[in-house]
């Protein structure tokens, strides 16, 4: 069984795919938190509940409002959906300090605990404050998942299934999207009971439930194990996920470059984030955060979080229609996203992200044409292109920014470097400045909004074209070899292109890492003294000359 007893009695692929199951749990459930609000917001009962917030032309009191008092409105209703991400931002960097600490399992356990809470608050608030508090909890359980999750499934993986894998956790993202939408539009028949808001925010606990059920009885990082010095445990994980016994060339060999790194990377002492040594750790920290800036700045939760508002608000709309035709664009967005899966691995990172950022600057470009002149046919265009926006985004970037981070940072700086990139997905004036933002922008400046996320996305295109190297088929130690070999952010595209595979596209094992050169060099490198030790042997001379 090569210690596959445990872990359910699985192995190999079948524990591969568990992992991948329960990774993507966790992303449906951070799909699900994303979308729900989305059709709530124009419901009687929310905004009976939360009337700072209700912005909507439907109700008494804010078909009586001025321009001043919605442009108010709409900031609070900014700052209320918003709170998620702020929370999500606070739970991510948090990850930095408890992550490597706690190992991936008990993180990923913490925040599931923790968005039970937050669910919690949410669906039996009363008062706008509560509301707000419950959202903030919430987004600290995700901030921590989301840091974590992507971390854990990419240590799990075989190089050659590893970024499939991790596009399903992005397919998932909009299943749970999807779902939202669909339970909002049919919740929304029970309306003016808050029930048809109170169930839908409350139903993701059951999702966390599943999770906490789980998440401990599935294996732990194999490169966790080694780097806290769990040898014989990080052994038996690789045995088992492999289904191969421990003295076979293929476990040996990933147990070698992963211990070899360690070691390395430990012997120095810590490195932050922000050194650039030979392993290049600031380099990789800023692509993968860009990475993950890029992906909230193309505008996508201008329309998962506010698409039934879009509908009915800027498209002129009726509210059954704005919230069915949202509920149908999260479907869409969902069949979109499985195309990523079937294509990452053959068409590799950067042709999926070029395409996307392509498709996403086109749509946009439409859909501020479209909003500047206003009639039934230009709205029937617009309404069509926010579905074409969700496809080129659910192919080149939805799952993108939670497998790339991943690949391309080294094992000695994984945890906080993913925690820090996945931060920028929550706050510092990105997913947060899209939240908080888009009410506002639609009330000012109207298709304008469009224009500026048009120019964001053509600018995204050139600078994946140049600085972002391909990832498919690399193990992660691999990657670790070639920005070692890079000299400059102009190179690297280049080095990794021309760098041979250790392994095939069928997983095979190309080159054995024992016999490459960058073992040869790290052998040497730790078969000398460390500068510590040698003070400490100078100074025994020195005492014993006394």
């Amino acid at each position: 069984m090569f210690g596959s007893s445990r872990y359910f009695g699985l192995k190999g692929t079948r524990l591969n795919v568990a992992v991948g199951v329960l990774a993507g749990l966790d992303f449906l459930l951070f799909g699900y938190d994303q979308g729900v609000m989305g059709g709530l917001l124009t419901l009687s009962s929310f905004v009976k509940t939360f009337p700072e917030i209700d912005t909507t032309a439907a109700t008494e009191t804010a078909q009586h409002l001025n321009a001043s008092q919605k442009t108010h409105r709409s900031t609070i209703q900014g700052i209320s959906v918003a709170a998620y991400n702020v929370g999500c931002f606070f739970g991510a960097i948090a990850t930095i300090f408890i992550g490597d600490r706690l190992g991936r399992r008990k993180t990923i356990f913490l925040g599931s605990s923790v968005m039970v809470v937050g669910a919690a608050l949410q669906c039996s608030s009363f008062s706008l404050a509560q509301f707000i508090t419950g959202r903030l909890v919430t987004g600290f359980g995700n901030g921590l998942n989301t840091s974590t999750v992507p971390t854990w499934q990419s240590e799990c993986s075989r190089s050659h299934r590893r970024g499939q894998l991790v596009m399903i956790e992005g397919a998932m993202i909009t299943g749970g999207i999807c779902f939202s939408y669909w339970l909002d539009f049919g919740f929304s028949f029970l309306d003016p009971s808050t029930i048809a808001w109170r169930f839908p925010i409350g139903f993701q606990i059951f999702f966390a439930l599943l999770i906490l059920l789980f998440v401990l009885r599935l294996p732990e990082s194999p490169r966790w194990l080694i780097l806290k010095g769990q040898e014989d445990e990080a052994m038996s994980v690789l045995s088992a996920l492999s289904d191969l016994p421990p003295d076979d060339p293929y476990v040996h060999g990933e147990f070698s470059a992963i211990k070899d790194t360690v070691l390395e990377m430990s012997q120095g002492g810590f490195r932050d984030l922000f050194t650039m040594d030979e392993n290049r750790h600031l380099h990789r920290t800023i692509l993968a955060y860009v990475n993950q800036v890029f992906q909230q700045i193309s505008g996508i939760n201008l329309i998962t979080y506010y698409a039934a508002t879009i509908y009915q608000e800027e498209i002129g709309l009726s509210g059954l229609t704005s919230r069915a035709l949202a509920a149908a664009n999260g479907t869409e967005y969902f069949a979109a996203s499985w195309i990523a899966v079937f294509t990452i691995e053959r068409f590799g990172r950067r042709q999926l992200m070029l395409f996307g950022a392509a498709g996403m600057t086109f749509s946009m470009a439409i859909l501020a044409i479209m909003n500047k002149y206003t009639g039934k046919g230009t709205g029937i265009v617009a309404a069509l292109f926010l579905f074409i926006f969700n496809t080129f985004f659910a192919i080149g970037w939805l799952g993108m920014t939670w497998l790339y981070p991943a690949e391309i940072v080294p094992l000695r700086i994984r945890a906080p470097a993913n925690a820090l990139s996945t931060s920028a997905n929550w706050v510092h004036a990105f997913n947060f400045m899209v939240v908080m933002v888009t009410p506002v922008a639609f009330a000012s400046i109207q298709y304008k909004t469009y224009v500026i996320f048009a120019v964001i996305n053509a600018f995204i295109f050139p600078v994946v074209y140049f600085f972002y190297p391909e990832t498919a088929y690399r193990s992660l130690e691999e990657m670790d070899s070639i920005f070692r070999k890079c000299s400059s952010y102009f190179t690297l595209v280049k080095i990794a292109r021309d760098e041979p595979r250790r392994y095939g596209k069928k997983g095979e094992l190309l080159i054995n890492y024992e016999e490459t050169e960058e073992h040869a060099r790290r052998a040497s490198i730790l078969s000398q003294p460390s500068e510590k030790a040698k003070k400490a042997e100078g100074l025994a001379v020195e005492n014993e000359g006394v």
